[in-house]
């Protein structure tokens, strides 16, 4: 069997529970996919199951540069929570607190898919936490299905879900950061140190004290190549304040790619691009954002650094990939007024933009089996999220019917008239405009018609009068149609089942792949008379039933073909 057909493979049948509630893993892998997985450390399924090893009471990525332990003293765990249920404790080597997030309802667009969504972003912890009940009327279900829904999938509540993820930001931060314990804890989430202090023994079997002691006496390797540890995690060529994470992912991911998406479309003075090594980005290096990357080695050489907003929080974060370690590096900068109540949720949405969690090999294998499109995907392109929703819907109402480069010229004139601006390290960012500061903007600064500036004014004006409506409810807005809606959920929200068939370059490029013209001259004389020979209804709809729930990878692959 190889390792690349796991999706084909049974489930384990796992016939030792540890504790009464612990189940077996219940993805589409196999015990012998796991093994192999494990055996030869393929990083290509870190974080997609957890190997518990009983005759040390601990659990580790596949990854783990351990002595690989016997087949017959491990258990396979499709969740870190389910590996905790069963008493098991995370690996201080491998760190399961950084491995890419996973699980099994990831893009089916379920009920637990989004309610572990709005866990992950901290809505159960904090000082405005939300009970679950109020939690499952976010969710539109009652109280008892919400715990139904976590029993059957984690075997725990969803209190005790969020508790963990929780725990393993927090030991993270200690693995990763100098901020002291205290911060830690209020960072995680907590409201008292003294509730951080026993659930993390609790849980973790280890007090963060320890835990931190652990990180500054040891330097761990993986794959025999050192990983930095919280004692040199600040440089001196960094801030005082700058943490210092890393945000792991599985291969393959095409950063070329991404980047020159980023650069095209890229806000001068809220997001720029320097030299590996350099991190001097700011305002002044962004002046030329908007240019081509013509070289692979260009694009790969450069950091990507963007300002974000969240709730009270001001962030600069520099983005430097590190391909051999599968991982990105990120300096996040905070304003000092900036609460660290909010990092975890600034994390989230970091991951979200890079599209880190995606399963490539997955996604892949889905891509390639639609025949009728004799489509060779390009490997590792991933969705490259905007800044925020609002930014996101924003970016789709300037772009209609213009070019790109066009659309990006009115974008960094709505950030230069309306942005925010704030100071840090001495430099002068933007943000990207609130709904706040654009309803009642008059955009005398934009050259576009009058119609679409309305459409942004109302749209800002229902959103800030409309906090709980969702994307859908955006479409009651005079001027906001399904295509925006759409591609704001697909790089505000990072959907991954958004298929733009109406879009007109990906209509262009369906088309030729359907009907195997491949030269780029027929490919720019295709025209109506096409469709007179295709259903195009029928076969999008075809494809969109073939390729959920994956849609948005099929998007950006035929925005990417020439």
């Amino acid at each position: 069997m190889k390792i690349t057909d796991h999706l084909e493979c049974n489930a384990v049948s796992g016939d030792v529970q540890l504790k009464p509630h612990s189940a077996p893993i219940r993805s589409k892998l196999s015990s012998a996919i796991c093994r192999e997985a494990r055996l030869s450390r393929d990083p290509r399924f870190d974080g997609k199951f957890f190997v518990g090893v009983l005759t040390t009471g601990i659990y580790c990525r596949n990854v783990c540069p351990a002595v690989a332990p016997k087949e017959e003293n491990v258990r396979y765990f499709e969740s870190q929570v389910k590996a905790a249920q069963a008493g098991l404790r995370p690996c201080l080597r491998c760190r399961p607190d950084s491995a890419p997030g996973s699980n099994p309802w990831k893009g089916t667009g379920t009920t637990l898919d989004r309610a572990l969504g709005l866990i992950d972003a901290g809505l159960l912890c904090g000082e405005q936490a939300l009970t679950v009940d109020e939690l499952a009327d976010k969710l539109g279900i009652s109280s008892r299905y919400l715990n139904k829904l976590f029993s059957e999938g984690f075997g725990t509540s969803p209190k005790q879900y969020a508790l963990y993820r929780q725990l393993l930001f927090a030991k993270q931060l200690l693995h990763q950061t100098q901020l002291p314990i205290t911060q830690v804890a209020l960072a995680a989430g907590f409201n008292s140190i003294r509730r951080f202090n026993e659930a993390f023994q609790q849980r973790l079997q280890l007090t963060p004290t320890q835990l931190r002691k652990a990180s500054l006496k040891k330097v761990s390797k993986m794959n025999d190549i050192e990983i930095t540890t919280e004692k040199d995690s600040l440089s001196a060529t960094e801030p005082s304040h700058g943490l210092t994470l890393y945000q792991y992912y599985r291969p393959p991911l095409d950063w070329s790619a991404q980047l020159a998406f980023y650069r095209l479309r890229a806000v001068a003075g809220m997001e720029w691009f320097t030299p590996l090594g350099k991190l001097n980005g700011g305002a002044g290096l962004a002046s030329d954002a908007a240019q081509h990357i013509t070289c692979e080695g260009e694009a790969t050489s450069l950091e990507y650094g963007r300002c974000i907003a969240i709730d009270k929080m001001r962030a600069v974060v520099q983005i430097t990939h590190e391909p051999s370690l599968h991982r990105f590096k990120l300096i996040v900068m905070l304003t000092a007024d900036s609460p660290l109540e909010g990092l975890q949720k600034l994390i989230v949405e970091v991951r979200r933009i890079l599209d880190l969690d995606a399963d490539m090999q997955l996604i892949e294998q889905n891509l390639q089996a639609l025949t009728q499109l004799n489509l060779v995907p390009f490997s590792g392109l991933r969705i490259p999220g905007a800044g925020s929703l609002f930014e996101a819907v924003c970016r789709a109402i300037l772009g209609q019917q213009v070019t790109v480069v066009q659309a990006t010229k009115l974008l960094n004139q709505l950030v230069e008239a309306y942005g925010e601006r704030f100071e840090l390290n001495g430099r002068e960012y933007r943000l990207f405009p609130t709904p706040e500061a654009i309803r009642g903007a008059s955009l005398s600064e934009l050259k576009m018609p009058g119609a679409r500036k309305l459409a942004l004014n109302a749209l800002a004006a229902f959103i800030c009068d409309n906090a709980n409506a969702s994307v859908d409810d955006w479409l009651s807005v005079k001027g906001i149609g399904p295509w925006t809606i759409a591609y704001a959920k697909l790089r505000g929200l990072g959907d991954p089942n958004i298929f733009l068939h109406s879009d007109l370059i990906v209509k262009k490029r369906l088309l030729a792949h359907y009907l195997g013209h491949y030269g780029k001259d027929r490919l720019n004389a295709l025209g109506e008379d096409v469709l007179k020979t295709v259903d195009y209804p029928q076969l999008c709809q075809q494809l969109g039933r073939d390729i959920a729930p994956w849609g948005s990878y099929l998007t950006f692959q035929l925005w990417h073909q020439v």
